[in-house]
């Protein structure tokens, strides 16, 4: 198979690319090494892709529709949308930043792939989708409409666009709602990495009302078992959970943690802001039924992953 990987040298998309090269597909992997994070992470994530015979890399932004389109002229059997603007507190105040990426982004892929005969996308969505919900665990026809905050909300217009090709052009569009990814080369941003960093150097952190909320951790490499079928399997029109369906008390997430690094962790108590839910907590039965999805990863067992990435890549100053 030919994929197209948007967001490539990113978190996900670069432990997606590894994946696929590794079963003989041919990868054209998408990034424009934007400044969200430092670009020289995500230079280093994708050091062994680019050395692949089976790998090609694209600079370019998913707004820019001509890039697009001559990407997408190449051919593909499918394209794996990851790119993206991530991060629900970033995107509080740069809401613009985040339609433009992730709306407008979404359109010109889709419409790049229309033109150009690609017939199966797969979306990285997000479990923000859902916002505060008291129905447990989160269904993928649960009500949307109410998230809380700019990020989610571009997510919901990104699915609701797919929607919009497959019924007017016929384009096959599964949107995957990922649950609180995790593991080896997770950014900087990201609560694993930033509990580990904290404590390593001794730094105090925020931990939302005391640690008593929950969140429903989820392996990279279980997610990108779950992206890959997906690509497999063109489904029509489908939104799509993938978590591991069994949330964690953030103050045991945070032990766990300790107990991984050897020092504890000096914390801070502050209220949760109004863009982060108490919970999430993933149903992932259609994922199940309709991908053959098991994630097999406990969260001790990646926790303990990511921290060996972390002391090899992070801790020792590499």
């Amino acid at each position: 198979m030919r994929v197209l990987v948007t967001g490539a040298a990113g978190f996900i998309g670069s432990h997606l690319a590894e994946t696929l090269l590794s079963r003989g597909d041919a990868v054209v992997g998408l990034d424009d090494f934007n400044a969200y994070y430092d670009p020289a992470v995500k230079r280093a994530n994708v050091a062994t892709l680019v050395r692949h015979r089976q790998f090609t890399l694209r600079e370019g932004d998913v707004r820019d529709s001509e890039t697009l389109l001559d990407v997408c002229s190449g051919g593909f059997d499918a394209i794996a949308h990851l790119a993206a603007m991530a991060g629900v507190r970033y995107s509080i105040e740069h809401a613009p930043l985040y339609v433009d990426v992730n709306v407008r982004g979404t359109v010109n892929v889709l419409d790049a792939a229309r033109a150009t005969g690609i017939g199966h996308i797969v979306l990285a969505s997000t479990s923000s989708v859902y916002g505060a919900t008291d129905r447990m665990p989160f269904r993928e026809d649960d009500p949307l409409g109410r998230p809380l905050a700019p990020y989610p909300a571009s997510k919901i217009g990104a699915e609701l666009m797919g929607h919009a090709y497959h019924n007017l052009f016929g384009l096959s569009f599964t949107a995957l709602r990922f649950f609180s990814v995790y593991g080896p080369r997770g950014r900087p941003d990201m609560m694993p990495y930033k509990v580990m960093d904290c404590i390593y150097q001794d730094i105090p952190f925020p931990l939302y009302e005391g640690g008593e909320m929950f969140r429903d951790w989820t392996y990279v490499a279980d997610i990108v078992a779950g992206i890959v079928t997906a690509l497999d399997r063109p489904l029509g029109y489908q939104c799509i959970n993938l978590g591991r369906g069994e949330p964690v008390r953030m103050a045991d997430f945070v032990e766990k943690i300790e107990a991984l690094v050897g020092r504890p962790a000096h914390i801070t108590t502050p209220s949760a802001p109004a863009s982060e839910p108490r919970v999430t907590f993933a149903d992932i039965s259609k994922a199940r039924e309709l991908l053959g999805y098991s994630p097999t990863t406990s969260v001790e067992e990646g926790l303990c992953l990511q921290w060996h990435w972390y002391q090899k890549h992070v801790g020792s100053g590499a």
